[in-house]
């Protein structure tokens, strides 16, 4: 088995087309593709050589779905304005501010230039492009209609990261909120009312029921703090293993959220233009219905969805309507299930799934905004009531003295 191309930084020094000395930089996989590169430019190299790495090492950034999305995007770009797919590679990945992005680019890149397809270079790195990106990709290829599924490809990755940066946007507000609270909670009855303690117990006589409440939960903090965050730790980071393990648990917990009041709705509303979104771009590649459909559950980012849309398809198989299969499952609106059944009608099923898909990625965006304003003054009444509630806890006795001078 051939070894895969890497690709390297190189600086070189040649002659340009005025006859003039020139030198710079250049990310490749070889000194002799950097050469006939530099050639293609209409430059003589006269030294080329790999450029030395630096002591520590260079910092790379980990390659992200963004990333991932504005790739497609430059390369969908390139394509359709006639750049050849190989100088498209070589543009796009000379301009990336990530260097793990560079070297993922030139990698593709190189093995496209070794006489392999877009498709089957693009799977050598499944991390990054999944079946879906594969197979649309592979499609456009066999239909001599590259530039135009890249750019559906660059649309679907576009509106998918822009649905799931709203739905970490809905959920990490609450969640930062609630860690910040538990975090000053904490570092009040640990540090600040043991020293009200000290104080409390000059006076004499009896403390206030609430401030005998606050000062043993403070007592219990002092003593087993390292037990309380260690637990609070080590349950999260078990919930993270089993939630990677687990199916039966996966789907638990997602049927769970989506029954959350609120974020359930959220999530329930982006798993379903995320569902339409897929399947509207594979519909439109011309990609089999029951092929598609299993692409399109693995998709779907949420378990639940996940196995109705694996059942889906099975009853598809059979000869089963889609709209129909997608009614018995009971996770569909009533208006989805009518526009498949309209689009299946007239022929226009991609069309009648992105106008979904687009119905519910503004609902999302909406339901979003409305969450933080709702969010805002609930946070600030619980903060109060928390922050607030430890205060007077710890001036009741000295109100109480003032009572009795």
């Amino acid at each position: 088995m051939a070894k895969e191309a890497t690709a390297d930084l190189y600086v070189w020094e040649g002659m340009n087309k005025q006859g003039k000395r020139a030198k710079g930089e250049v990310v490749g996989s070889t000194i002799a593709l950097v050469k006939a590169d530099l050639r293609r430019q209409g430059i003589t190299p006269l030294k080329v050589k790999k450029k030395p790495k630096s002591l520590f090492g260079a910092k790379k950034k980990k390659i992200t779905s963004t990333d991932i999305a504005v790739f497609s995007r430059q390369l969908a770009t390139m394509m359709t304005a006639g750049v050849p797919l190989v100088q498209a590679f070589e543009i796009v990945g000379k301009g990336h501010e990530n260097p793990s992005m560079q070297d993922l680019i030139m990698d593709i890149k190189a093995t496209v230039e070794g006489g392999s397809s877009l498709a089957e270079a693009l799977s050598k790195h499944p991390l990054y492009f999944d079946d879906l990106y594969c197979s649309l990709v592979h499609a456009g290829e066999q239909a001599g209609i590259l530039e135009n599924l890249l750019d559906k490809i660059a649309t679907y990755k576009e509106k998918v990261e822009a649905i799931k940066g709203k739905i970490k946007k809905a959920l990490f507000y609450p969640t930062a909120i609630i860690v910040v609270s538990f975090i000053i909670t904490a570092i009040l009855l640990i540090f600040v009312i043991p020293q009200f303690e000290s104080m409390f117990e000059s006076f004499g006589g009896d403390l206030p029921a609430m401030t005998r409440m606050v000062v043993e939960l403070s007592k219990i903090f002092q003593e087993w703090w390292w037990a309380i965050f260690g637990t609070l730790g080590g349950a999260v980071y078990g919930i993270i293993q089993v939630k990677k393990r687990s199916k039966a648990f996966n789907v638990l917990m997602d049927r769970a959220i989506l029954k959350m009041p609120v974020i359930g709705e959220i999530i329930t509303k982006a798993t379903i233009a995320r569902f339409a979104r897929t399947l509207s771009t594979m519909f439109a590649a011309g990609m089999p219905l029951v092929e598609a459909m299993d692409t399109v559950a693995n998709a779907a980012g949420n378990a639940v969805y996940t196995d109705a849309i694996l059942g889906m398809k099975d009853e598809v198989a059979t000869g089963q309507q889609i709209n129909v299969t997608m009614k018995e499952t009971g996770l569909f609106p009533n208006m989805v299930v009518q526009m498949l059944a309209i689009g299946e009608e007239t022929g226009s099923v991609d069309g009648m799934l992105a106008k979904v898909a687009d119905f519910y990625e503004e609902e999302v965006d909406n339901m979003v905004d409305g969450l933080s304003s709702l969010l805002e003054p609930m946070i600030m009444a619980v903060l109060g009531v928390l922050i607030g509630g430890l205060v007077i806890a710890m001036y009741l006795p000295i109100f109480k003295m003032g009572q009795v001078v």
